[in-house]
């Protein structure tokens, strides 16, 4: 396999991950801080698909750092292909939330007129469009790695 940048153990791939983390979280706090957000079940895929791709992308995070740290890069065929997959359904679930919240926050805002909820409204878009930004990073680390694999 090739080393190019955005491969595991890189420092890109790194980034890559630690800015996942950074986004998802982001999303789950705005989303989380408002009082009515479980009466939308989009807005609860939202926080559970974010919270899937924290936990997905720490995880990734911990081993290119410590990849990094014993200047190894984990190539292993076997490897690539999790993290393909993993970083596949993921970057399917986190796109299928942001787009489904993004329709609900459509709803209230430009269908319904004004949003009732006042605050709660902008943080919902916050959330919105934390969760993209999140899909945007994990798309680019899951074509890395599908292009990795297939470089394999």
């Amino acid at each position: 396999m090739k080393d190019f940048a955005g491969t595991p153990g890189t420092l890109t791939s790194f980034v890559l991950r630690v800015a996942q983390c950074f986004f998802a979280a982001g999303s789950i706090t705005s989303m989380a801080t408002t009082e009515s957000f479980f009466n939308v079940t989009a807005f609860c895929y939202l926080i559970a698909s974010m919270g899937l791709q924290l936990i997905w992308s720490f995880g990734l995070a911990l081993l290119d750092g410590y990849a990094m740290a014993r200047k190894k890069i984990p190539h292993k065929p076997v490897l690539v292909s999790l993290f393909v997959v993993g970083d596949w359904v993921t970057a399917t679930l986190s796109l299928s939330a942001a787009a489904s919240s993004a329709g609900v926050t459509v709803l209230y805002f430009g269908d319904m007129g004004r949003c009732s909820l006042g605050e709660e409204c902008t943080k919902f878009q916050m959330a919105v469009a934390l969760a993209f930004l999140c899909w945007i990073t994990i798309a680019i680390s899951s074509i890395i790695m599908f292009w990795l694999l297939a470089t394999g």
